[in-house]
């Protein structure tokens, strides 16, 4: 049974009862019901915290408990702490853990609090994913969900059922397809989906976003029907041999179709970041870094101007006008511990599954082409303009590289930025970091890197990794073990929507090195199960410049926490992916569950 309990003012300390999911107006109301007031850098929590009780729950200290007091006991904490890596309770007073040790240690910290027994559970600091897109993984809890589709039949009954509810004037929109693992793993065309689609247009997004297949109808609306169409600048409109588009648009030349999509007015995109943060508060995870356009920042501003928020979030900007870059986060309203600019994000290349990483050397499978690189990279000078551009401005860079050759440019362009500017504390970040020249792990540690890495993605590209680049090259990719053993910060994350958002399928493919088919692939690199929790803590908090506020479980830090109903560091390694989550707190307050 999952932890929840009643509110401190109605009861100290309450039975365990089932966790169960929320709409999203639901969890929009509940929350608007129970967020206490921002004070200051939102430290302070203006109401008491729940209280989560075990069947033999421990009656409070004091029939009036203090205010903004919480005593976490009969835990096994793990604290991702190495001056104190175990206790068994902690006190919180005011959002921030103020005591970690003994219960006599809490008690005396914070004497009359309220009470959270956790019944013996397993408590660890609030996990954090390092990279996802929030606002449109949000989105996608809505649209046609397509990542278990099985084969071309599923794939077109379910877009002709998805076809049938579409509005007049909308469109169809779908994400998670992949052939990797069809039997038949044929490439989908148009022509598969124009007879069930007719003329509403269609965009369905492949598993990794970096590819997409248009039905005929979008194809038309953006003047790329045609066997004349030339592949915009870091795209590739596939052909066949025709030459006529098959309706498979690769990187900028998704931007073609997807531009036409209509936006989403400001309240629907602040409930699809409502939901998006339950979904993460559902996992245990309590902050985020998200990769997001500047659309996006009106909702996560608007959601956290409402006190509907119930996340940590961290923005990486795609990259922009630098002047108006500036301008817009000095002019931001909102700038706290909830909410903040950390950097800017831009592409070094694409995605192993759609072939259009950038490699060293051709594809096994594909000896035709090496990948591509990024239109920004395309463009000479560009991205070092931009490296420098955001430097000057203080910002962090997260910049997404996949292939060998990929991430070896972008080492190169960081240590270039590194020895032309005056030192400081960048912590420069590589987004993926999948595929690595043997050379270049260490580089890693020496140049003060961030490898930030999604460990799902392993059990995911394991499947096909070997036909795509062979296994010599296959031998460095997702170098978990290599790049901590030489020093290097892990910092884990998702990269949801393209895979589910939960940490502990994460922490399940980084210990076990198995893939989504059963079979284990490069399990020299697996890690244990306390280095990857870390790299969801510790690891994740560094990256984002947090490691003093979150991560840890000690003295000073914000109390966000999670609740473990399975122990994850006592149960089989198989079985960490369907490890669930009792209860989150953020800043000593209960965010999940809701009621």
């Amino acid at each position: 049974m999952a932890c929840m309990a009643e509110h401190c003012t109605q009861a100290a300390a309450v039975r365990l009862t089932g966790l169960r999911p929320r709409s999203i107006l639901d969890a929009m109301n509940a929350s608007k019901r129970t967020r206490s007031a921002l004070v200051g850098l939102c430290l302070a929590v203006a109401a008491p915290p729940s209280g989560c009780g075990s069947p033999h729950a421990v009656a409070p200290m004091s029939s009036k408990p203090a205010v903004g007091t919480l005593l976490v006991v009969n835990a096994r904490l793990w604290t991702a702490d190495p001056n104190r890596p175990a206790a068994e309770a902690m006190a919180v007073r005011d959002g921030l853990i103020v005591a970690v040790g003994t219960r006599t240690d809490a008690e005396r910290a914070c004497p009359g609090a309220e009470i959270l027994d956790c019944g013996g559970r397993r408590v660890t600091p609030g996990l954090i994913d390092s990279h996802l897109h929030l606002v449109s993984g949000g989105a996608s809890l809505s649209r046609l969900a397509m990542r278990d589709l099985a084969d071309r039949r599923a794939f077109v009954d379910a877009v002709a059922a998805r076809a049938r509810e579409v509005r007049r004037g909308g469109w169809l929109l779908g994400r998670g397809w992949s052939t990797d693992s069809w039997a038949d793993p044929s490439t989908p065309t148009r022509d598969w989906i124009d007879p069930i689609t007719g003329d509403v247009p269609a965009l369905l997004y492949r598993m990794d976003g970096h590819g997409a297949l248009a039905n005929t109808a979008a194809l038309r609306l953006a003047g790329i029907d045609r066997s004349d169409v030339k592949d915009p600048p870091g795209g590739t409109i596939e052909r066949d041999a025709t030459g006529r588009p098959t309706g498979i648009l690769k990187e900028s030349a998704i931007e073609r179709v997807a531009a036409l999509v209509p936006p989403a007015g400001l309240e629907e995109q602040a409930a699809d970041t409502i939901a998006a943060m339950r979904e993460a508060n559902r996992f245990g995870v309590t902050a985020v870094a998200t990769m997001s356009e500047w659309a996006d920042l009106a909702a996560l501003q608007r959601v956290h101007a409402d006190g509907r928020d119930t996340l940590r979030v961290a923005v990486y900007v795609m990259e922009s006008d630098w002047a108006a870059f500036v301008d817009r986060v000095r002019s931001m309203p909102v700038r706290d511990d909830r909410l903040w600019i950390a950097g800017f994000k831009a592409f070094m290349d694409g995605s192993l599954g759609s072939r259009t990483a950038y490699m060293r050397e051709p594809f096994a499978d594909r000896p035709e082409t090496r990948g591509l690189l990024s239109d920004t990279m395309l463009a000479p000078g560009r991205m070092r303009a931009n490296l420098d551009a955001a430097d000057a401005a203080g910002f962090q860079s997260a910049i997404h590289a996949i292939g060998d050759e990929a991430n070896h440019l972008l080492l190169n362009l960081y240590a270039d930025l590194a020895a032309r500017r005056a030192p400081r504390d960048r912590r420069q970040r590589i987004e993926h970091a999948q595929h690595l020249l043997p050379d270049d792990v260490p580089r890693f540690a020496r140049q003060g890197v961030i490898a930030s890495m999604q460990p799902l993605h392993k059990a995911d590209d394991g499947r096909y990794a070997e036909l795509a680049i062979g296994p010599q090259r296959a031998r460095s990719s997702y170098a978990f073990r290599d790049l901590l053993a030489s020093g290097a910060t892990l910092a884990f994350g998702s990269d949801w929507p393209v895979v589910t958002l939960n940490p502990m399928a994460g922490v399940h493919a980084a210990v076990t090195g198995r893939t989504l088919n059963g079979r284990t692939w490069m399990t020299h690199q697996n890690l244990t199960v306390e280095e990857a929790l870390s790299a969801y803590t510790r690891g994740a908090a560094f990256a984002m410049h947090r490691e003093h506020r979150i991560g840890r479980l000690a003295p000073g830090m914000l109390a966000d926490f999670t609740v473990f109903e399975t122990d994850p560091l006592s149960i089989r390694p198989d079985d960490l992916a369907g490890v669930r989550v009792a209860s989150t707190y953020i800043g000593g307050r209960r965010v999940w569950p809701l009621d």
